[in-house]
């Protein structure tokens, strides 16, 4: 059975990645409240009440790709007035268009700094931008080591991987962490992002948290980390991961399951070593803590949690839009997606694609969020 699910995992992630070549879906018209306007839909697809016309622009997180291409998708057999292009150039490069007022929202894997907030002012007329937690799910740590089904490490050991201070698989801090494995004296391999990465912000913040003192470098998108070899993206560090011997890296739970490379189980001080799995990344992002105020619902992760079955090192990703003064050609068709992707069918959808939805009390408070946009 454990081998069917990863086989139909792999299928649906190869399916969203296919969908990736058609990111323009279409919605109804406002005056079609019904949802159903595809026809023969999915239960998903009725559910959702199209509303504007014209074109929508989006751009951001390559994290949140797979889970875009599925909403566009399903938001597509439903709606037919409004094209959406989301292009995933990254969370950096996806906030700078929108302040240039170049896209409706941007997709970001960190919340919005207090410098882009005030920027964001000249483009929201009368209000601000704010952070909307869409996507969540685990960052996982792949690992290629020859005769090494199941590997056990922490944050500290993990620190100095990264770090360039432990250098070979049969170091004594891995083996007192895999007493059962026969670990080869073999040299690692890490693989970074070289490009500017939520994901590499969410990583760095969890061993800062955790780990501070093997792990000296301030969290942030680009890598700080001594040594080490760089590759672009998430498909970039996963695909050397899966071809090189005794590598590590870390990217998206939907990357490893594609190409089947096992993953890191993290010992996180609980009463057992903790798997990544979506279910685990719920319970860690169930612990986070609004920080925003009003309409912005930035969260503040618990990367150090000591919680059983938490898995710490988590990603959200963030829809980023004007709280008052979206651009009256764009609010209704914006308004109408965003409300979709905040649904309950929305949310639950991802779970095939190796994303965790939103728990529950953060999702309800995204759809308030969602609903006073104007």
């Amino acid at each position: 059975m454990k081998l069917q699910r990863k086989n139909r995992l792999r299928a649906i992630a190869a399916g969203a990645l296919a969908v990736s070549g058609a990111l323009v879906l279409t919605a109804c018209g406002s005056d079609d409240n019904s949802g159903g306007g595809g026809g023969g839909g999915s239960k998903a697809a009725t559910n959702i009440k199209c509303d504007g016309k014209g074109q929508l622009l989006a751009s951001g997180s390559s994290a949140q790709k797979n889970a875009m291409d599925l909403w566009i998708k399903t938001y597509g057999e439903a709606c037919k007035d409004t094209k959406l292009n989301y292009k995933a150039t990254g969370s950096g490069a996806g906030i700078q268009e929108f302040l240039q007022g170049k896209t409706a929202f941007a997709g970001s894997d960190s919340a919005l700094k207090p410098e882009e907030v005030k920027s964001s002012e000249r483009i929201c007329k009368g209000g601000k931008a704010i952070d909307l937690p869409m996507v969540g799910g685990p960052i996982a740590v792949g690992f290629n080591v020859p005769g090494v089904d199941k590997l056990t490490l922490n944050a500290e050991v993990l620190g100095k991987i990264f770090n360039s201070e432990i250098k070979k698989w049969d170091d004594p801090a891995i083996k007192a962490l895999n007493k059962d494995a026969k670990l080869p004296s073999l040299k690692i391999q890490a693989f970074h992002r070289s490009d500017e990465s939520g994901t590499t912000d969410n990583f760095t913040k969890y061993l800062k948290a955790a780990a501070p003192k093997a792990w000296p470098h301030e969290p942030g998108k680009a890598w700080e980390g001594e040594g080490g070899q760089s590759a672009d993206g998430s498909s970039g560090v996963s695909s050397q991961v899966k071809q090189v011997s005794g590598s590590i890296s870390y990217f998206e739970l939907s990357y490893a399951t594609a190409n089947s490379i096992k993953t890191v189980d993290l010992n996180t001080g609980a009463s057992a070593p903790v798997q990544a799995t979506v279910e685990n990344a719920s319970k860690a992002i169930s612990e986070a803590k609004v920080k925003g105020t009003g309409s912005d619902l930035a969260l503040d992760l618990a990367y150090d949690t000591k919680a059983d079955g938490a898995y710490p090192i988590t990603l959200v990703t963030y829809e980023i839009a004007c709280d008052k003064g979206n651009k009256a050609s764009t609010l209704a068709a914006t308004k109408s997606f965003l409300t979709y992707v905040a649904s309950e069918d929305g949310q639950t959808s991802l779970k095939e694609l190796g994303y965790a939805p939103l728990p529950t009390e953060i999702a309800n408070k995204v759809r308030e969020s969602v609903k006073s946009l104007s």
